[in-house]
């Protein structure tokens, strides 16, 4: 391994254009040895191109890849690899049904010839796992591990490989807290063993926290380097965005109403038939915001789907404004009152090849305003698109562009526009704002605000604890398909709910193991920007 200080990495003058768009120019960046940088940006600035080069995924059309002072040009991650970088996904790239060894060592193993050797495998990765101080069992079965073990099991492979250069791909999404910070503290061990470390993230308190050098893209360009001594959110804000931002939320205190959402005993299964939501009650009043907090792959999503009418549940109770929905269409529960922005805008909340303008109405092209008689009315359609259109700050050159070809934060803005313009009773948020940058954040938190202001009752799951502190007034834990806590977000303890969220008990703080549960049953990991 180089010495601490010892340049490793130089990225020189890279561009890679695409149909229609140049998504790096002329970036450049150096890594040495010990070191952390972190890149930051908007959705699109061109942070994921750029390390998809130095990893070989991508080919740069114009510059040069210096490793370790030797000028390499890598046609597959295979060669990067083998010159010792590493990238842990932000997408987990694991076999669930594989011991942690078995993942490990994968396309890499010690053999006896003709057989591997995984007596010896399972010895190289119980020595590298306490060399490094990551904490995971051996032999256990990746699907049974918490996402936080699994995260260890991805580095792991990287380390395995020899990497001294370790790209991490949002590394935090989907972690707790606590195991956020535990992982903060790794890399700060990697950096101080003279491993180099380049961290992509969009959460400025973590770059803070950890990164000794940042490196700022806009538009596919550098436009500022700086570090945590020299700055702070807002200044990496402002130079992310190219304006000044509102990082926190500003809200009046909540003036609660009738109760809108009443549910009792709500259970719904995923999509493997295994218990997803238990037994759950909830009730969301009019005025309020109710914040689900929870590592993903807890039954959020299941939830969600349940009260739209997406997916079939059970229950005592469901109604909105005193109407039940159980059973009912997503059709049917939107006529009722109730907004929907979905987890997954690409598959639920939009149709891509369609118009902006069509997606604005998709939830309410049958209604006498937008068509009679089976014909519909475009000119009110187009009416109400250029209004909406204005009013979200949707970023397109004609309300006729199709929806796919926006950005992210502009595709979510389209969804929020859609879902608040109908004013429902009930606004049901999940991940508002998962994959857009810090502006569209902070635009979409005041429209969520403002809905609540007009009398709407807001369910909001996110997996971003901070989002979740930040807009709710009231927060629920929950912890494998239960609610294990609910409690005015006032004066509220971070660390107490960043432990009910790894299933600590409500209590005692001591693991939470009503009906000997040990984590989510049948989860599924998965990413958040």
């Amino acid at each position: 391994m180089p010495a601490i200080g010892d340049v490793v990495l130089e990225a020189r003058g890279l561009t890679k254009r695409f149909p229609g768009v140049i998504a790096n120019e002329d970036v450049s960046l150096t890594v040495s040895s010990g070191q952390i940088v972190a890149l930051l940006g908007e959705n699109g600035a061109g942070k994921s191109t750029l390390v998809k080069m130095i990893y070989g995924l991508y080919t740069p059309d114009e510059g040069a890849i210096i490793v370790k002072g030797e000028q390499r040009r890598f046609s597959s991650s295979r060669d990067a690899i083998r010159a010792g970088i590493g990238m842990v996904h932000q997408h987990f790239q694991l076999v669930p049904v594989f011991t942690v060894a078995e993942n490990v060592v994968l396309g890499d193993e010690p053999r006896r010839w003709p057989f591997v050797n995984m007596r010896k495998a399972r010895a190289d990765v119980a020595r590298l796992a306490e060399e490094y101080g990551l904490k995971v069992d051996v032999d256990a079965r990746v699907k049974d591990l918490p996402v936080g073990a699994q995260q260890r099991v991805e580095i792991l492979k990287a380390l395995y490989r020899r990497a001294d250069i370790l790209i991490m791909d949002e590394p935090t999404a989907v972690l707790t807290p606590q195991e956020t910070d535990d992982l903060l503290r790794t890399m700060r061990g990697f950096a101080d063993s003279g491993v180099a470390v380049i961290f992509i993230t969009h959460k400025l308190r973590e770059v803070l926290a950890v990164a000794d050098s940042i490196e700022v893209l806009r538009g596919g360009k550098v436009v500022g380097t700086t570090t945590p001594a020299d700055t702070d959110q807002a200044g990496l804000a402002q130079m992310m965005v190219g304006r000044s931002v509102l990082l926190t939320v500003t809200k009046q205190p909540a003036q609660p109403g009738d109760v809108v959402l009443d549910i009792a005993g709500l259970s719904a299964q995923n999509d493997l038939g295994l218990p997803a939501v238990r037994d759950v009650d909830l009730q969301v009043r009019s005025g309020e915001i109710l914040g689900i907090a929870g590592v993903e792959g807890n039954g959020q999503r299941e939830l969600v789907e349940a009260i739209t009418g997406l997916r079939a549940s059970t229950s005592r109770t469901m109604t909105v404004a005193g109407t039940p929905i159980a059973g009912e269409t997503p059709h049917a529960i939107h006529a009722l009152g109730v907004g929907h922005v979905p987890e997954d805008r690409e598959k639920d909340g939009l149709v891509g090849p369609y118009s902006i303008a069509d997606n604005l109405v998709l939830n309410r092209f049958d209604e006498k305003e937008f068509a009679s008689r089976g014909v519909r009315n475009r000119g009110a359609i187009a009416t109400l698109a250029k209004e909406l259109v204005e009013q979200f700050d949707v970023r397109t050159p004609s309300i006729e562009t199709t929806v796919e070809s926006l950005s992210g934060g502009n595709k979510q803005k389209v969804v929020i526009a859609r879902e608040l313009a109908a004013e429902p009773k009930l606004l049901i948020a999940s991940q508002p704002t998962r994959g857009v940058d810090v502006g569209s954040i902070e635009f979409i938190h005041s429209r969520i605000v403002e809905a609540r202001d007009r009398g709407a009752a807001v369910l909001l799951v996110s997996a971003e604890l901070d989002e979740v502190l930040g807009l709710a007034d009231h927060v629920a834990v929950m912890y494998d398909g239960r609610l294990v806590a609910q409690m005015p977000a006032e004066g509220i303890d971070r660390g107490h709910v960043g432990r009910l969220m790894a299933g600590g008990d409500p209590a005692q703080g001591a693991p939470y193991d009503e009906g000997q549960s040990t984590g989510p049953e049948g989860s599924e990991t998965e990413g958040a920007s």
